[in-house]
């Protein structure tokens, strides 16, 4: 449940901005409430706390834009290919600001890998950051998508492209392998979706 320290006036007009109806808060603590899609807003004095199971779709509206975040990705098939998940999960300063993870249907390892890679990306685009450092432990789509690698299978050439494409938002980027214990948040998510938890 995201907690965003700010001035809740201007969170409100932001919002309004941004096309989303407030309304006044159900309690004497409560400010104001906003809410679209699964997720609620509730503004409190001097904070606000995102509830649902879709924040993102509001916090990215009242989070400042801008900034450095680390990203981490993993993806994963039970039988290559298989009944296959993903987990992703973005880091500031402030620790640990989104993550997620889903079951992706039948896919190999590398199929994941990529849709992990691009739900991350995805999430840090909508969040607004300029600068990203992605991080993951698919030493093959990393070397793949920074060009060392040939990519032949033409549906991975086709996520490399679409990688490509994202990564175009950020002013800048870099994409680093690291063991699986770096990536452990991540492998997590994705291991998770897989056990449909």
């Amino acid at each position: 449940m995201p907690v965003i320290e700010c001035d809740v006036d201007d969170a409100r007009e932001r919002l309004t901005d941004a096309g989303v109806a407030v309304e006044s808060g159900n309690t004497d603590h409560e400010r104001w409430r906003a809410s679209r899609g699964d997720a609620t807003a509730v503004a409190y004095d001097n904070k606000i706390v995102i509830q649902g199971s879709e924040p993102r779709v509001l916090e990215s509206i009242l989070r400042e834009g801008g900034g450095r975040a680390h990203v981490y990705f993993d993806g994963g098939a039970r039988g290559n290919p298989g009944p296959a998940g993903i987990g992703w999960v973005i880091v500031t300063s402030e620790g640990i600001v989104a993550e997620g993870s889903k079951r992706i249907g039948r896919a190999t390892n590398n199929q994941a890998e990529y849709e992990a890679l691009i739900a991350a990306l995805e999430a840090a685009r909508d969040y607004d950051y300029d600068e990203i450092h992605v991080r993951g432990d698919s030493e093959l789509i990393v070397k793949q998508v920074r060009g060392e690698y040939n990519t032949n299978n033409p549906e991975l050439r086709e996520r490399r492209v679409t990688v490509h494409e994202l990564l175009r938002a950020f002013d800048e980027w870099t994409l680093e392998h690291v063991p699986r214990e770096v990536n452990s948040r991540a492998d997590e998510l994705a291991n998770e979706a897989l056990d449909g938890s």
